[in-house]
């Protein structure tokens, strides 16, 4: 494990996402509108999907690229955070104002992918 930290934030996300999936199929289904619960079921997919990057990106063995694994890394964090939390919030509260953070957590997911397709593109040229 070369960074320890971005592991155990990927086995936190992947744990809590395991959590509101399950929370949101048992207990929020029958309480939010179908729109507000679609909401919430975003959340959920994108938590899961950016936590699989968070920990590969955990895993990457130390390189010359390593300042790019942790920017990468920190990026799917605050991805997660931003867009995800902007979007269990907003379906929780119906608060339509929350929706403004959402692009937020969507811009620092593409710059997450796109450190990683630069790491990718660096190894080639090695």
């Amino acid at each position: 494990m070369q960074n320890p930290t971005l592991v155990l934030l990927a086995a936190i996300s992947g744990f809590l996402a395991v959590a509101f999936g399950a929370f949101g199929a048992h207990a929020l289904k029958t309480m939010l509108t179908p729109e507000l619960y679609l909401v919430y079921q975003t959340a959920v997919e994108y938590q899961f999907y950016h936590t699989v990057p968070l920990l590969f990106l955990g895993l990457v063995p130390k390189s010359s690229s390593e300042k790019l694994v942790k920017w990468s890394g920190w990026a799917f964090v605050a991805g997660i955070v931003l867009f995800c939390g902007s979007l269990y919030l907003l379906a929780l509260s119906g608060v339509r104002a929350l929706g403004a953070i959402t692009p937020l957590g969507g811009i620092a997911f593409l710059l997450g992918w796109g450190l990683l397709a630069y790491m990718a593109f660096l190894s080639y040229r090695r």
